[in-house]
């Protein structure tokens, strides 16, 4: 069977999420993203921020992260229901911001939405996602990866980000290997 990515439909953000306007990289013309996918799925990717969703001419479309997420989804045997992709950033930054600031300001809006959610596993990817949840920001995607640990009494993969994935081909082997990891374990969980 072929691989062909979708677009993920767009969760409605909580009514909570209005208080999110006031983080420092939100501008009067930011779209707030709460995530995308099954707002239900036992399964919670986290990234850094939304990336592009629309072409120049305001077309919907799948960039490069997303395929390759996608793909890596594909091939480690999980469906697209079992998955939600959420950001520890809400909206896409525009140039130079506060990195630190808007990262505090996000993350308890990020927690509450995954203690909203109440998935079965984690998945960082990259390490803003990763410096996130695991508050600390020395640590990185290549040091975790590869094992299992425990972010808010969920099981936690950590991998890179698909973009550093689908940029150096020399990590995609170890980002495939990821997603096969969280698939064996999952799909061992259905059983």
């Amino acid at each position: 069977m072929e691989f062909v990515p979708i677009l993920l439909p767009e969760d409605i953000p909580p009514d909570y999420a209005q208080d999110y306007r006031n983080c420092p990289i939100c501008t009067e013309k930011s779209r707030l993203v709460w995530g995308e996918g099954n707002p239900h799925a036992p399964i919670v990717i986290i990234l850094d921020n939304p990336g592009a969703r629309e072409d120049k001419e305001g077309k919907a479309f799948i960039c490069g992260a997303r395929q390759t997420l996608q793909y890596a989804i594909h091939q480690s045997n999980l469906k697209l229901k079992d998955i939600y992709v959420t950001y520890l950033l809400k909206c896409r930054p525009r140039g130079q911001y506060d990195k630190e600031k808007a990262r505090a300001f996000s993350k308890p809006f990020l927690i509450r939405q995954l203690q909203d959610m109440q998935p079965k596993y984690l998945a960082c990817l990259g390490n803003t996602a990763a410096q996130a949840m695991f508050d600390n920001n020395k640590t990185s995607a290549k040091e975790l990866r590869g094992a299992w640990h425990q972010v808010l009494g969920l099981p936690t993969m950590v991998s890179y980000h698909p973009l550093a994935a689908r940029s150096m081909p020399n990590l995609m082997p170890y980002f495939l290997q990821d997603w096969r990891m969280l698939g064996e374990r999952f799909n061992i969980g259905q059983l």
